[in-house]
């Protein structure tokens, strides 16, 4: 039987140790050399790749946004009573003139007021012509004893001077003359009595009958009131243009204050764009605007700026001035872009993704032979739809990528195939 030799176990320990250091020496010498390379470049696709030149020029600042044409002259109909609607007679999309009548009600009490009011025109004329025949047969008594009065003043007036010329010559006494004498004086003054009496009823006579006349008046203007309210049951567009809305249904109970429909002239329109809240600060009263309606473009100018913010949108009035390509009608949809100013020998390119006016960003600028693309940080100017101001980190000639790179946020160059 062999033994081994405890001087060879010992070798052979020995060599493997060793054989293990040094592959750990190399592994970790191998390591730290790779740690000191430079990570590769990323490749991106050509084709997903939107690059732009760096330009030296004019631009022009613009803000866009979508819109709709609207009509300028809208009316809503409304009743000028309440009632229960009975008929349509026309649908949305038929031209109305001022006597069309969009919507025919029923309210049996308003017809009742109508009736009632004509019998209190008859009442008060009735009354009237009453009034007037008891003041006539009153002034016609008054006259009368006027007359008699009258008569009885110049019987009296004729005797007293008969008796006069009697006493002259010693007919008639002196005491007979002077009774013939105060009778004068009393008749005198009586028929003064009775004409004023008469002049003072007349006067009430008028009074009186002015009066029931006014009465008269008042109850048929109440009438020709309710008369309107019947007519009115019978609702007209009032407007000359189109039936652009119905928003009742027959049957339904409806009063004064609801909108009955909506009337358009669809000749007159505007565009009302909704521009962003953050860049409608620039928009101004006057400024040019270019209306896309698909089919056609359109010049028009700012007619209105709301001053109230709907879901991030500030809604723009345009005045249209070129004239409505035929088929245009409200609610179409369409694009505006407005003009805000024009900037003369500036450095400026298309407009990055994500690029916020008056910042730094980086971008990736395309190398010499366009292989590749590094990242440098830029500094950018004032905004406009499609470009945007360079105010440091390019030069004229420079290529940019202007699409959005937030996917290779973590590399400083990219390799273009």
């Amino acid at each position: 039987m062999d033994i081994p030799r405890e001087s060879n176990r010992k070798r052979i320990i020995i060599r493997r140790t060793l054989q293990i250091v040094f592959s750990i020496a190399v592994i970790g010498a191998i390591s730290a050399w790779l740690s000191q390379l430079e990570e590769a470049a990323p490749t991106v696709q050509r084709a997903l790749v939107w690059a732009e030149e760096v330009k030296r020029g004019d631009m022009l600042r613009e803000v866009r946004g979508p819109g709709s044409l609207a009509p300028i002259d809208i009316r809503w109909i409304s009743p000028s009573t309440s009632g229960r609607v009975e008929k349509l007679p026309i649908l949305p999309g038929t031209p109305v003139t001022p006597d069309t009548i969009i919507a025919e009600l029923s309210n049996p009490q308003v017809e009742l007021d109508a009736e009632s009011a004509k019998l209190q025109v008859k009442s008060a004329e009735s009354r009237y012509a009453a009034m007037k025949v008891q003041l006539e047969n009153d002034l016609l008594n008054l006259e009368t004893a006027a007359a008699r009065v009258e008569a009885d003043y110049a019987e009296a007036e004729l005797r007293a001077q008969s008796e006069t010329e009697l006493a002259k010559d010693g007919l008639i006494s002196e005491l007979q003359l002077k009774v013939s004498t105060v009778r004068v004086e009393e008749l005198k003054k009586l028929k003064a009595i009775e004409q004023k009496r008469l002049k003072v009823q007349r006067e009430l006579a008028k009074t009186q009958l002015d009066v029931l006349q006014s009465e008269i008046e008042q109850a048929k203007a109440l009438s020709g009131l309710r008369e309107e309210l019947v007519g009115a049951l019978k609702v007209r567009a009032g407007f000359n243009g189109i039936l652009e809305q119905r928003l009742v249904e027959v049957g339904q109970q409806v009063s004064a204050s609801d909108n009955l429909a909506k009337v358009s002239d669809p000749t007159k329109l505007k565009a009302v764009l909704q521009i962003d809240q953050n860049q409608v600060r620039e928009v101004i009263k006057g400024q040019l605007v270019r209306i896309d309606l698909r089919s056609s473009v359109l010049k028009g100018h700012v007619e209105r700026i709301d001053p109230a913010v709907l879901e991030g949108t500030v809604n723009v009035d345009v005045t249209i001035d070129d004239p409505l390509p035929q088929g245009a009608r409200p609610d179409q949809r369409l694009d505006g872009t407005i003009e805000i100013e024009r900037l003369t020998n500036v450095l400026y390119t298309g407009r990055p993704y994500f690029a916020q006016q008056d910042s730094v960003i980086s971008l990736f600028k395309l190398t010499d032979d366009s292989s590749g693309a590094i990242r440098i940080p830029v500094k950018l100017g004032r905004l406009s739809v499609g470009s945007v101001e360079i105010v440091e980190g390019l030069k004229e000639g420079d290529r940019i990528i202007l699409n959005d790179m937030s996917d290779w946020d973590d590399s400083d160059r990219i390799n273009l195939r």
